[in-house]
């Protein structure tokens, strides 16, 4: 699972900062810019931390990753719009994260 939310972390701040420049959005009037770089960043140094503190960097970035971009859909949408890029964005960070902090053994069957 960590080597999956590196993924996910790598490809996800990658797409962002490649939006900002598809969509222009370089300007200091936009709101999304720092917190849009802050969560680039993070998650990049995310997917290449140490195997020992991955896990932790992992899931602290993909939660802050699922937050800012579902706070970008949430902006499209009062718009009038629909951010399927920061929709996708939100939900593979959201998914990467719940699949790194899911149980791995096995529940008993039977009687519990």
């Amino acid at each position: 699972m960590i080597t999956f939310g590196r993924i996910v972390a790598l490809v996800v701040g990658v797409a962002t900062v490649a939006f900002l420049f598809l969509r222009d959005n370089w300007r200091t009037d936009n709101l999304f810019l720092v917190p849009d770089l802050i969560l680039s960043l993070g998650l990049v140094l995310a997917a290449a931390a140490p195997r020992q503190w991955a896990r932790t960097a992992l899931l602290l970035t993909l939660g802050i990753g699922a937050g800012v971009l579902m706070t970008s859909v949430s902006a499209y949408a009062v718009q009038g719009e629909i951010g399927l890029a920061s929709l996708a964005g939100a939900v593979a960070c959201a998914v990467g994260g719940l699949l790194l902090i899911r149980r791995d053994r096995q529940v008993p069957r039977g009687n519990a």
